[in-house]
């Protein structure tokens, strides 16, 4: 499977929603969508890496899937405010390189 741009894949899911009369939810339905996806992740991980076990009768899913749902919502909330995600990344990676830059402690080169 080929790599994806982030606008490529903004693009394919704007293609996918355009196909239906209702397109994007508003964006405080989309908040909650996402707000759901992400508790739905929270859910896995903890049974995965935390300390509260699945339930015989809960259906198998992965993190990888709830990310991927997670993913899916956010870019339908992004493209329904028409926000480039590409360029609130680029924002957000200057951010962190010039206001954050000594915030952490670096790893010693050859480490």
């Amino acid at each position: 499977m080929q790599e994806k741009t982030m606008k490529q894949m903004q693009q394919e899911v704007d293609q996918y929603i355009s196909q239906f009369k209702e397109g994007y939810f508003s964006p405080l339905a989309m908040l909650a969508r996402l707000t759901e996806e992400l508790g739905e992740l929270a859910r896995e991980v903890n049974h995965y890496y935390g300390e509260k076990p699945k339930k015989a009768t809960e259906k198998e899913k992965t993190v990888e899937e709830e990310l991927g749902d997670l993913l899916f919502v956010l870019i339908c909330f992004a493209n329904s405010l028409g926000i480039d995600l590409q360029a609130a990344h680029d924002r957000v990676m200057d951010k962190f390189r010039t206001r954050d830059r000594d915030r952490w402690t670096r790893k010693e080169e050859g480490s």
